[in-house]
């Protein structure tokens, strides 16, 4: 039995986090098992922190304002992913710019509430919630210097309901994300 490793990123609440660990740690798929060797958190007062204890798993706390420059703490950060042994980074609500320190050394990919070219940034459900857009939804993609401009992997989209308020686009928003980013992460790990 193959093990492949994992390593997530998180800055917030931790829901996608948490859906990852209950859907892939320890799970086995076909020939092969996933782990989540090591979770990372730049928010000493984030939410997935517990999330990620639940699972036994210490998050690794990374501060990003102790850091000089944006450089600094991305090369912190590249040192413990290679530490952990991941074949692949997962950012599940990872609100920070990444630069190529970062990109040129870690094969990441990023989880985006909005379908990617358009919406990109911090503000993205509410963008697309409030713009003429039919549909909302969500993108899965590889990450590059470009701010949500890495080559799109998958993405899922729904129809807005005419009535349908911002809480419940939001919900929607997340439900697609529950569903889609785990599958995402096992095909990749499948092929690799």
């Amino acid at each position: 039995m193959f093990v492949k490793k994992i390593a997530i990123l998180f800055s917030g609440s931790g829901t996608n986090l948490e859906n990852l660990l209950k859907k892939l740690h320890k799970k086995e798929f076909g020939n092969f098992k996933i782990e989540v060797v090591k979770t990372i958190c730049n928010n000493p007062n984030a939410g997935g922190i517990d999330k990620s204890r639940k699972y036994s798993i210490e998050p690794l706390i990374i501060n990003h304002k102790n850091f000089k420059s944006r450089e600094e703490f991305d090369a912190k950060l590249v040192d413990e992913i290679k530490k952990s042994g991941a074949q692949l980074t997962v950012l599940a609500g990872f609100m920070r710019f990444l630069t190529p320190i970062f990109t040129k050394n870690i094969d990441a990919i990023n989880l985006h509430p909005s379908l990617l070219p358009l919406f990109k940034g911090g503000h993205a459900i509410e963008e697309s919630f409030y713009s003429e857009m039919k549909i909302g939804g969500i993108t899965v993609h590889y990450v590059n210097e470009e701010l949500d401009g890495g080559a799109i992997i998958a993405q899922k989209c729904f129809e807005k309901q005419k009535d349908m308020s911002l809480e419940q686009y939001e919900i929607k928003i997340h439900e697609l994300e529950y569903e889609l980013l785990p599958n995402v992460v096992k095909e990749i790990l499948l092929k690799n």
